[in-house]
């Protein structure tokens, strides 16, 4: 955390926030997987070639693995608070602008920003999270973690199959 003490901020307080970033984290992976188990159906919709509808994917991929090790550098920037705020509410606005693309090149930008976004929450949420309960709970986090990044891809197709 930043500028904090958190010697003083009550357990509760502490596990909200880390509930919170979780949340987003888990929104992070499972948007990957929603979307990887109906890509034919959203380029079906946008009427999109099947090469044309694999960077929807792509683009997404991509912008996250250019985030993630940059997220560091503007953690350190401009703090890790500001950069996961921005981060989450960045990429709801990006999934809120995928959901109304009308065509596959508005598609491919909305979700290379949500990719981007998306590649900051992961590793801020982990180093908050450790930030926040130091020795023996980071095991807690850790497991608390691992668990909702292998939870998202199990029922991520799931959801995005709902309407098959």
């Amino acid at each position: 955390m930043d500028a904090v003490d958190l010697s003083t901020m009550r357990e509760s307080r502490k596990l909200l926030i880390f509930f919170l970033m979780a949340l987003g984290q888990f929104m992070a992976l499972l948007d990957i997987q929603i979307v990887a188990s109906s890509v034919s159906e959203i380029s079906a919709g946008l009427a999109a070639a099947p090469d044309e509808a694999s960077w929807i994917q792509t683009a997404y991929l991509m912008a996250e693995i250019v985030m993630i090790p940059l997220s560091g550098v503007l953690s350190r920037a401009f703090s890790t608070r500001w950069l996961f705020s921005v981060s989450a509410a960045g990429f709801t606005l990006a999934s809120i602008g995928c959901g109304f693309a009308s065509n596959i090149e508005t598609m491919i930008v909305m979700r290379a920003i949500q990719g981007f976004l998306g590649g900051a929450m992961i590793p801020t949420v982990f180093a908050t999270g450790f930030a926040l309960f130091p020795g023996p709970k980071q095991a807690l986090i850790a497991a608390t973690l691992g668990m909702s990044g292998a939870l998202a891809p199990t029922i991520g197709p799931t959801l995005g199959g709902l309407d098959h």
